[in-house]
This record gives structure tokens, sequence and C-alpha cells, in this order.
């Protein structure tokens, strides 16, 4: 009785231990899922992004300044001799040029370049996928350091935009480990908008200017769901970077990059006010003269086809000959003396925002010895020579620069002149007004700094045409008192920019020829005149719905379209939808594919088979019926190896082969779209869509062509390309259908305009009750197939 108690007792206890193992292994799946859920959250992302892009700006930073101190330090030991100071001034910024090209030019020649109009045209929906690998990624960052390293007149914050897309883009293939969305193309594309909010952040630490500028710069139209990401991120990079520096004991505690002591009681006085204004018009002058230098250079070597080849064949020659030119100006006994070469980016935009007035110091003593300020005297010249010096000889400079195939941006060079040149002006304000400005019997003297720091954001506006610099001002220097002055300039620059030059970007997307649409710009009434169908080709490619295999091979060899318009038959033209590229190629692999093709020599060997033994009656003892069932075995195996290598084999057909009337045959057959994905509605327009309204469909939907329809039938279609061409003013070319820009309308308004609409409502009666008859074929699936396989 006890062993059966016993054994009861053992029984219950292993049932209790399984039971607990089972819900001890549930619990531990259910919390590993909801870990994973929470790991693909958008907040984690965020934060991974933003730590991970300020860690990375800091390291470029520090890698930079090891760079410049070391040439520093080359050059103030070398003092002795003149000539061994040039050499080092000048070798050592042509070696980081020339290994950051040739390192650029190996691994990732995607490096090159700012990187934003390959954003931008990415976010317009183009695919450009070498833009976006681990490559890239490496070639830009290493590049990038050796370019800035080297003291060159370029700009970190456009290729930090980059880098930050292409670590957004590396971090959702990670994180689609995690979740599904992360491998959905249109939410990383919103992605990608946040990441530039966070390349701006990381570099000037301004979160909110950062994401009004990637707003500006980078989106034609902007999600309001990415308002809280783009800020999540740009903030958490913008505390991350600063929080390194203080870690790094660079700063105390967490301020602005550049914090400024502009008077906050009374910044400024109404009378300065026009001074800004004439400041801002003479940025966007200066902005749109940029621009078109920068793309005058470029053509200039592009157009000389001796140059050409030449640089072609010598790839690194033409950055160490531009750097050899830069360095040599700016060597600091030489040239240099008159524009402050000896100091760095940073430091020339520190010394120019300072509140002091050089004007009133001309004796060089005055100069506080201690501070950066000493660079700019000259026991000659005075502080009005060397500003001019340095606006002038930078602007060339960098406009050159910016050609160099190396990883570079523009928008600190720029921010840079533009604080010089408002420096300039603010000198010759308070040279003019010695006394400074007078307000209820107290005197109040010009701050050269407000206007460098006017100057920095109209010009950088200017040339990217944007208005966020003056958010990006503000909290690069921590003051906001000049709002109204700093507004004023930079929205009269960007009108002055707008209406002579398209932007930096825009500029740099044209003479790389991206698939990009350009802006309407001002003054495009005229636009409201223009139809698609004044633009529009007529002659489009298309498959009908009782097409043969043989036109898709026709289609296919004739066209280089990605997707085509099905019809219903030639004679209606009606659009029934549309098929990509890749699935008719499908049609006709599956049509005379290998599989295809074995089936046939599979029922041909059996036919021969039957036809043997037809032929070869049994005999009595059945010796003679063994002898022919090996001999045919044996010429089976030897005709089904010739027929594989004359039909599965790639080979030339020869006319009158069986092959080529076997192909002939399966080419005449009708297309069976029942496996084929078909696009029930594409995008379409009717005839008398404007152009502004197309360009606004296309910039929203990120389209690269739309087909135009009357009534249901197919007219014909416009694509990105004539899009750009009309709104460039070029429509006029072949294939393109031109009539005058009123022409839509005169046709619109003339007396028979009444009885084409009664046609056209009787016509489209027909048509609707004919396609009520007729359907689309349907996508094949798999659970019909196994139903009736059941």
């Amino acid at each position: 009785m006890c062993w059966l108690v016993y054994i009861v007792v053992l029984t219950d206890l292993t049932h209790w231990y399984c039971s607990s193992k089972c819900c001890c292994c549930l619990c531990t799946v259910r919390c590993q899922k909801f870990l994973i859920s929470c790991v693909g959250e958008d907040w984690i992302f965020l934060i991974l992004l933003g730590l991970f892009m300020a860690l990375l700006s800091w390291l470029v930073d520090f890698g930079i300044g090891i760079c410049l101190q070391s040439q520093k330090w080359m050059y103030v030991n070398l003092e002795s001799n003149v000539f061994l100071q040039y050499l080092a001034w000048v070798t050592y910024p042509v070696v980081l040029i020339t290994f950051s090209a040739g390192f650029t030019q190996l691994l990732a020649p995607q490096a090159v370049g700012s990187g934003i109009p390959e954003i931008k045209t990415i976010l317009r929906g183009v695919v450009l996928k070498e833009c976006l690998t681990f490559k890239t990624f490496v070639a830009k960052v290493i590049g990038l350091t050796s370019a800035l390293g080297s003291g060159m007149p370029l700009g970190k914050e456009s290729p930090f935009v980059h880098i930050a897309s292409l670590g957004a883009a590396l971090l959702c293939k990670f994180m689609s480990l995690f979740g599904g969305i992360y491998e959905n193309e249109s939410r990383n594309i919103e992605l990608l908008s946040v990441a530039c909010a966070v390349g701006v952040s990381c570099v000037f630490a301004a979160p909110i200017g950062g994401l009004l500028f990637s707003i500006e710069a980078m989106s034609t139209f902007f999600t309001v769901r990415n308002y809280w990401r783009g800020f999540f991120a740009a903030t958490v990079t913008a505390f991350m970077y600063r929080v390194l520096a203080v870690w790094n004991r660079d700063e105390v505690t967490i301020t602005a990059l550049l914090p400024t002591n502009f008077r906050q009681d009374f910044p400024f006085d109404l009378q300065e006010l026009p001074a800004f204004a004439v400041l801002g018009i003479a940025s966007g002058l200066g902005g749109a003269l940029f621009v078109c230098l920068n793309r005058q250079i470029v053509q200039l070597i592009r157009n000389q086809k001796t140059i050409k080849k030449f640089l072609m064949k010598k790839r690194l020659l033409y950055p160490a000959l531009v750097t050899l030119l830069v360095s040599t100006l700016t060597f600091p006994p030489g040239f240099g003396q008159f524009m402050a070469a000896k100091l760095t980016q940073m430091e020339s935009l520190e010394t120019l925002l300072d509140n002091q007035t050089w004007s009133k110091q001309g004796i060089p003593e005055e100069f506080d010895s201690n501070s950066h300020s000493q660079a700019w005297k000259h026991p000659q010249v005075n502080v009005f020579v060397t500003l001019t010096l340095f606006v002038v000889m930078k602007f060339w400079m960098s406009a050159l620069a910016m050609t160099m195939p190396v990883p570079c941006g523009a928008f600190m060079p720029v921010f840079v002149i533009g604080a010089a040149f408002g420096r300039l002006v603010g000198e010759s304000m308070a040279a003019w007004f010695p006394d400074g400005v007078h307000s209820d019997g107290t005197i109040y003297p010009i701050e050269p700094g407000v206007y460098a720091a006017v100057g920095a954001a109209a010009l950088s506006g200017a040339v990217t045409h944007t208005v966020s610099t003056a958010v990006v001002v503000f909290e690069l220097t921590g003051q906001i008192s000049h709002i109204l002055p700093v507004m004023i300039a930079v929205i009269l620059a960007n009108a002055v920019a707008q209406s002579l030059q398209p932007s930096l970007y825009d500029s740099l997307i044209m003479i790389k020829k991206l698939p990009y649409l350009p802006e309407l710009g001002w003054g495009h009434h005229e636009y409201y005149n223009i139809c698609v169908e004044d633009i529009m080709i007529r002659d489009v490619m298309y498959i009908t719905l009782n097409c043969c295999y043989r036109d898709l091979h026709d289609v296919l060899l004739t066209g280089h379209l990605k997707t085509l318009a099905l019809l219903e038959s030639s004679e209606s033209m009606i659009l029934l939808g549309s098929i990509e590229r890749a699935q008719i190629q499908a049609l006709l692999s599956l049509q005379l594919g290998r599989p295809r093709r074995l089936k046939y020599l599979r029922d041909r060997a059996t036919a021969e088979k039957r036809l043997s033994v037809v032929s070869h009656p049994s005999s009595e003892d059945g010796s003679t019926m063994v002898n022919q069932e090996v001999h045919f075995q044996v010429n089976k195996v030897k005709v089904q190896i010739h027929l594989y290598k004359m039909w599965c084999l790639p080979s030339v057909l020869k006319p009158g082969s069986v092959k080529e009337e076997w192909e002939e045959n399966q080419l005449d057959e009708q297309v069976n779209f029942d496996n084929c994905m078909i696009d029930p509605a594409p995008i379409q327009l009717v005839e008398s869509t404007s152009l502004h309204k197309t360009h606004t469909i296309f910039s929203l939907l990120g389209l690269d062509h739309a087909y135009v329809t009357s009534i249901g039938r197919l007219i014909g279609v416009v694509s990105l390309k004539e899009l750009q061409k009309a709104i460039e003013g070029s429509v006029a070319v072949k294939g393109v259908n031109v009539r005058p820009p009123l022409a839509s309308f005169r046709d619109s308004g003339t007396s028979g305009t009444i009885m084409n609409n009664e046609n056209k409502a009787r016509d489209l009666h027909k048509l609707w009750n004919r396609r009520k008859l007729m359907s689309l074929p349907k996508e094949h699936r798999a659970s019909d197939s196994d139903e009736k396989s059941k």
C-alpha cells in the first residue's frame, strides 16, 4: 500500500514539474516577443540614431583637430627656415586631399561631394542603391575627415547629412531583425528625412534649425507625423554632442557652440534696419554669384575635351593642383598674412562674432594679444583691407575647392564668408558712426559682431534657398535678441537669390543630371495655362489584353520602359492598367523557359517510344522484344542528351531547325495574364490638367510618369523628363507635341464645346457598359489552386 502511495505522489510531482516547465517556456517566449517588439519601436531607433551620430560627429571633429594641430605644429617648429615652412604648409594638405580623393574613388565613388543632391533625389522616390551602402559610409567618413583635416575651405554640414542618412539606412537594416516594419520602403524614406535633421543637428548643436533646414532643403512635401521624430532625434543628437564636449573638458557645461554676448537691453536701433536690409540684398547677389561660379567652373572643365581626358586618366592630379594653389595663396608669411590664414574656420568664425570694434583699434598694439583677433591685424593695411581680401579670396577658393572629387560641403565656408562680409559692413557702420547710435540721451555703440551673424545667416540662406539658417544662427550663438534684423536680411537674400539662380543643391543636381523635378520658382502664373496635352508624348508603347508573346518580346527589345500600359485593344485604346517590365520578362521566361522545353522533350521521347513499339511487334520467344527494348533505351538516352544540348543550353538558332519552329509556335500563342501582377489603377491625368497641378502631383506622390487619358482612352504619357523640360522652357524636343500655351484654353472656349461634351458623355456611357461585361485577369493565388487540386 505504501508503494502505491509513493508512486501516485511521484506521478503528481512529475506532472506538476512538466506543467510548470511549460509555463516557464511560454512566459519566456512571450517576454522575448515583448522585448523584440519594444526594440523595434520608433523611439528606440531615434535614440540609437541620435547617439551614434553625435558620437561619430565628435570623433570626426577630434580627428580633424589632430590633423590641423599637426599642421600648425610643423609650421611653428620650422620658423627658422621659411622654405621648409612653405613645404610643410603645402605638402601636408596635398597629401591629405590626395589620400581622401584616392580612398573615396577606390572604395565608393558615390561618396564624392556633399551627398545632399543624391538624398534629395532619393527622398523624391528615385532609387539610388549605391548611395546608401556600408562602403559609401566608410568612404564618406574617412574621406571627409582627411579633406577637412587639410585646412581647405570645405564644409562638414552637407556631408554629415549624407552620413546621417547612411546611418539611418544601415540602422533600418539592423532593426528589421526585430520588426518587419523597417523593411517598408515608404517608412524608410520618412526616416531618411529625420536623419537629415540629425545630420545638421550634430554639426551645429541646433536641433530646431536642423529640422527646419532638412524640411526646406531636402523635402518637397513633409509628412507632419515626422515632426516629433525629427525633433526628438535632433534633440538627442545635439544634447549628446555637447555632453561629449563637456566630458572631453572642452567646455565647462552645456552651452551654445559659439556663444556670444551681444547687448540685450538695446540690441539694435531702427536706424540700423536699412543697413541690415542692404546687407541681405548684397548677400542674395553674392549667393547667386557663388552658385553660378561653381557651376561655370564645373562646366568649363567638362566642356574642354583635352582637359577632361587628361583628368580622367590622372584623377588625383586635379585635387592635388587645386590644393597646391589654395595652400600657396594662404601661406601665412606670403599672401596669407592679409587674410588671417593662420586661423581655422571655427576660429575665424569665433573672432568675426566678437563684440569688439576693430576699426577703432587701428593701432596693432591695442589688439588683445591672447585672442585670435591678432591674426586680423597687419602693420601696413587696416582691417577693412584684410576683411575685403578674405571675402574675395575665400569666395572663389571655396567655389573652386568644391569641385574636387572628395567628400565635402559648402555650407560652412559660405557661412564664414557671410560672417566676414557682415563684419566688414559692421566695421564700416562703426567707422561712419563712431559715437554710436543715440537714443533717449544714451549712447549705444555699433556692434560689428551682430552684422557678422546677420551676414552669415543671409549668405548661407541665399546659397541654399532656406530661411532656417536664421534659426541655426540663433542656436549657434545662443542669443535670439536680433531675430528681426536676421529675418529681414535672410528673407531679402532669399528673394534676390531665388529670382536669379537655383539653389546650390539644385545646381549640383542639374550638373550630375539626376532625375529630380525642379521647382517652379517665382512668377509661375503662366504654368496654369500650359496643359498636359501640350507636353505629353503621344506615341506610347503598350500591350493589349489579346496580344501574343511575340508582342511582349518585341516590346522588350524596342524599349527600356519600367512599366507598360495594358489596353483592352488597339481599336478602343481603353486603359485597363499597367504591368512592370519584370512581370513581362517573367511571362516570357515562363513560356520559353527550361521547364516547358523539358516537358516537350519528354512528350516527344514518349511518342517515339510508342512508335517504336508499334513498328516492332513481339516474337514468340520474346528474345527479339528484349533486344529491341535495350536498343531503344540506348538510342533514347542519346537522343535526350542531344536534344538537351540543343534545346536547354544557349546556342544560336539555325533557320528551319526544330528549336526555332518550337519557339516560333510558342511566341504565336496568346498571352495568359492570370499569373501576372497588374496594377489596375495607374496614375492618370486628363489632357486639360495644368502644368502647375501636374508638378504638384508628381512632387507629392514621387511619380516618374503618368498616363494621359480621355474618357478612359489612352492618348499619351508624360514622364519626369518631359515635365522637367517644360518647366525649364525647352519643350521643343523630339517626341513632344508643342502647342501654344493658350491653345487648350482657346479650344475649350469654342462654340462647339457643348456638343463635344455631349458626345463625350455618350461615349463614356458606352464604355462604362462595355467595361461592366469585361474583367481584368485576376492574380493567381495558391489557395485557389489548392482547392482545385483537392
